[in-house]
């Protein structure tokens, strides 16, 4: 009897031990998910590496091939080229020049910083422009201090002649550098521009509790955004947000006491399924298959994501301003079923255009021209 029960014992003990280990194991990986790293390409990005440069032409072989990863390297459209001490700016694939099986050609627009030294590796990445809108575009700007609940939230202030300001807000794995790609069309249709980093961002308050809330506490910078452009000179203004950014928007437009001045929303990539968002994030930071439930259960819980509290455009009837939606079905992080859904619930009031072989938060990246065309058609009656 002595022997059973000291067995049961000992298996209740290892039991219990590998219970809190996985907990344990689970509160990492949420803390990995959820911490706020500023201007890092987010994981699970194409990881290439630079096998020549010939004049205008970069060729970059696959070092990495997650699921999807040889697609998203061949991916049309313009990006930035990021590694340490290194931008670059690269357009379309060149179909027509040859190459190995795992190497993919493109056409090589700006080397921006450091140099591309075969050998060099590289993740492509949706932020095209480094430094600030002088030194990357030529544009006048000043730098401001919006008053924020936490301290002063650094902003670039880009002037036009409008009295409708657009607000730019990035996402996960950006910087107030990512919406520098839509500024100089902002600029060219005479719309100021106030982009803002929030806080966790460099330069900005951190995070009470160091990690990043899926735009569930972010928002309240974006709503102090929104009255710095109030007092300063603008009668209406328009929040334009990419990722985690879009939903601030959201949250904003249905809870900010100033959402009367908002005249609409842009939402590029919109987080509208925080879990599933959380689990790709665990799940990109090599999180083990059998710890992500717990990594989500514990990442909700530390972000305050309660099942109980509606994510931000679950309820169609709430929205009361037009809002265009870029999305598509290969984001990854970003489910794009909720975007479908709420733009089929209020076509009154919501836009969807589907932009197809681009990835989270690179709408713009896929095809400039087109993303600003249809831009410009949902701005101009809100200029």
């Amino acid at each position: 009897m002595r022997t059973a029960t000291a067995t049961a014992a000992a298996v209740t003990t290892t039991l219990l031990g590998a219970g809190a280990a996985a907990v344990a194991a689970g509160r990492y990986a949420a803390g990995a998910a959820l911490r706020h790293r500023p201007g890092h390409p987010l994981p699970g990005g194409p990881q290439l590496t630079v096998h020549s440069v010939a004049g205008d032409r970069i060729a970059l072989t696959l070092r990495r091939a997650p699921a999807g990863g040889a697609p998203a390297a061949l991916r049309p459209g313009t990006y930035g080229l990021d590694a340490p001490g290194v931008h670059a700016v690269v357009g379309p694939v060149l179909d027509g020049t040859p190459h190995d099986r795992d190497t993919v050609v493109r056409r090589l627009l700006a080397v921006t910083h450091g140099s591309l030294d075969p050998g060099t590796r590289v993740t492509l990445t949706p932020q095209v422009h480094l430094g600030d809108p002088r030194t990357a575009l030529g544009l006048d700007h000043a730098d401001v201090d919006v008053p924020g609940e936490l301290g002063a939230l650094p902003a670039w202030f880009v002037p036009a002649a409008r009295d409708t300001w657009v607000i730019t807000v990035h996402g996960l794995g950006g910087s107030r550098e990512h919406p520098m790609a839509v500024m100089p069309f902002l600029h060219r249709h005479r719309l100021p521009v106030l982009d803002l980093a929030y806080r966790g961002d460099l330069g900005a308050p951190a995070s009470p509790d160091g990690l990043g809330h899926l735009g569930a506490s972010e928002w309240r910078d974006l709503d102090a955004a929104i009255r710095y452009a109030l007092r300063y000179g603008a009668r209406r203004v328009i929040l334009h947000g990419w990722s985690t950014g879009a939903t601030m928007a959201l949250h904003a437009a249905e809870h900010s006491a100033l959402a009367g001045r908002i005249s609409g929303l842009v939402l590029d990539s919109p987080v509208l399924d925080w879990h599933t968002t959380l689990r790709a994030l665990a799940a990109a930071r090599r999180t083990p298959a059998a710890v992500l439930p717990l990594a989500v259960r514990a990442a909700e819980s530390r972000a305050g994501l309660r099942a109980d509290r509606p994510a931000p455009g679950s309820d169609p009837a709430a929205l009361r301003v037009p809002v265009l939606v870029f999305h598509g079905p290969d984001d990854a992080l970003a489910p794009w079923d909720p975007s479908r859904r709420l733009a089929a619930a209020r076509p009154d009031l919501v836009t969807l255009h589907t932009v197809r072989a681009a990835g989270h938060g690179a709408m713009w990246n896929a095809d400039p021209a087109a993303y600003e065309e249809v831009l410009r058609r949902f701005l101009t009656p809100l200029m």
